[in-house]
């Protein structure tokens, strides 16, 4: 399986982030499987016109979010990574909801400033 992963050289955005951003939609998606494994971090990196540490930077951020896995030798592999992603963020989301009560903010004001983070977060 070819992954479909481009990286844009005029965006604001890294090459690194773009490459993480695309495989965890593509793992969260389904499109890449549980289990599928990924090229290695030299290959990718040829394919793609990027210096390895750029895939490997990228790669990294991946195993800490849970999408993926490093199996030594074996490779690297497409995790189960709508739990990890879901247990993250539910853990972020449980952590705020915390913070605003200890601080004193009203149900409505503490769910209004969780709408604009993520609204601001996904305008970007």
């Amino acid at each position: 399986m070819t992954l479909n992963i481009s990286i844009d050289d005029d965006a604001t955005t890294a090459p690194y982030e773009q490459l993480r951003t695309q495989i965890s939609e593509l793992a969260r998606s389904g499109a890449l499987p549980v289990g599928h494994k990924l090229p290695t971090v030299r290959g990718f990196a040829e394919e793609l016109g990027l210096a390895a540490n750029t895939v490997a930077k990228a790669y990294r951020a991946l195993e800490t979010d849970g999408v993926i896995e490093t199996r030594g030798r074996n490779g690297t592999f497409v995790a189960a990574a709508g739990d990890a992603a879901d247990r993250k963020a539910a853990a972020a989301a449980q952590e705020y909801a915390e913070n605003a009560r200890r601080l004193g903010l009203s149900r409505a004001d503490a769910l209004s400033l969780a709408e604009d983070a993520v609204r601001a977060a996904y305008s970007r």
